[in-house]
């Protein structure tokens, strides 16, 4: 990390994890372990929770986001949570593109983009999730594909609305299945997501940017990964729902 660049950031994806009750032992669970934390810590969690996640993080550093939205403000779109809605109940982060979006739910590099426009004009912080496939990595295009993405992803947005972007650089083979990008292959595609912002604007903004690692990232790994410069932050998964596992990982951000 460069902290005297960039803000480091810590943000946990619950995805489909935690009824409301649920929601609210957890937070109170993290929130004393993470209440010196020098980085910033932030908790995705379902939209039946965010309510819950607000009253119960209150009074402490934890940020509440969610984890998508829609980028129409409202209409016949059943299901679909627009981004005035969050808006409205005090939300600030909002995850957008994840692999698993894409995967099952038919996202593409274009209604990433309309998603994080809306998110944008509701005043949301947006964590953009990149990444290559196994066989893309296999076939060594990786740099091609996250590049795509993010320039596709970033179409319109200007310069100071950069300030309110975080990227995730989530290689989607390690999502879920254990497998870990090496701390080296993390920060060559962290990288190579600053270099593109660099020539899409400017190389100050493209220092200002923090991007996180997103692929399995836990409390045994975090130090090493976060020890690399361009590795800001982490976008965690299956550790995030472990009070213990998540604060040790929030203290190895606050630790490089």
């Amino acid at each position: 990390m460069n902290k005297q660049l960039r803000t480091a950031i810590i943000a946990g994806n619950w995805k489909m994890n935690k009824t409301p009750s649920q929601t609210k032992e957890l937070l109170e669970q993290i929130a004393p372990l993470t209440k010196d934390a020098k980085c910033e810590v932030i908790a995705c969690v379902p939209f039946v929770d965010l309510q819950t996640a607000l009253d119960a993080t209150k009074d402490t550093n934890i940020k509440i986001g969610a984890e998508n939205c829609h980028w129409e403000e409202s209409g016949a779109f059943t299901g679909e949570i627009s981004a005035v809605m969050l808006k409205e109940m005090g939300i600030k982060y909002v995850i957008i593109g994840h692999s698993e979006r894409r995967q099952y739910f038919g996202e593409t590099d274009l209604t990433v983009n309309k998603r994080i426009r809306a998110a944008l004009n509701n005043g949301l912080k947006v964590i953009l999730c990149v990444g290559e496939l196994k066989e893309q990595r296999e076939q060594n295009i990786t740099a091609e594909i996250v590049s795509m993405q993010t320039k596709i992803a970033l179409m319109g947005i200007s310069e100071a609305e950069m300030k309110n972007i975080i990227i995730a650089y989530e290689p989607v083979w390690a999502i879920g299945t254990g497998l870990t990008a090496t701390a080296d292959q993390a920060q060559e595609v962290c990288k190579i997501i600053r270099d593109v912002i660099a020539s899409m604007y400017n190389q100050d903004i493209a220092n200002a940017t923090t991007i996180q690692y997103g692929g399995s990232m836990n409390d045994k790994n975090a130090d090493e990964l976060l020890s690399k410069e361009d590795v800001d932050g982490g976008l965690i998964g299956g550790a995030s729902l472990i009070a213990e596992k998540f604060a040790a990982i929030v203290k190895a951000a606050d630790n490089n």
